[in-house]
């Protein structure tokens, strides 16, 4: 069996948050989705029911705490609370696959740990809705 095409590694992506680029400042940007199945046993050996609920999905990323003008962590912490567009792409390039998203801002951490890179830690932000895949033209 041949190889598959079209497999890539996660980089040159590209990362807009309220349409500025901050893929220079973030090494982890990924959707999540989370998809609850439930299922009823009966007591017959045959006898399950399952059911898939609606999707809800979640957007992470670490990166760099740039606290100044231009920096993601500080542009997230002065949108707290509010709802900001954002265009995900694994790769740049004509035809690249995209998503495009709302989430919901949160603030990020503030300060570190001596001696190590000051990061916005974990974060994980609701999306609003669900993402909507394309490609870049």
């Amino acid at each position: 069996m041949p190889a598959p095409t079209g497999a890539r590694v996660f980089r040159a992506a590209s990362i807009e948050i309220d349409e500025v680029e901050y893929a220079n400042q973030v090494r982890v940007a990924r959707l999540v989705p989370d998809t609850p199945i439930q299922t009823y046993r009966t007591l017959v050996p045959d006898g399950a029911v399952s059911d898939v609920d609606s999707t809800v999905w979640t957007f992470q990323i670490d990166g760099l705490q740039i606290n100044t003008t231009g920096g993601l962590a500080d542009a997230l912490r002065d949108a707290a609370g509010t709802e900001v567009e954002v265009i995900l792409s694994p790769y740049t390039g004509t035809g690249a696959p995209t998503a495009t998203f709302t989430i919901i801002a949160l603030p990020t951490q503030f300060g570190g740990e001596q001696g190590a890179w000051l990061t916005t830690g974990e974060l994980s932000f609701p999306v609003v809705g669900a993402p909507v895949f394309g490609v870049t033209a």
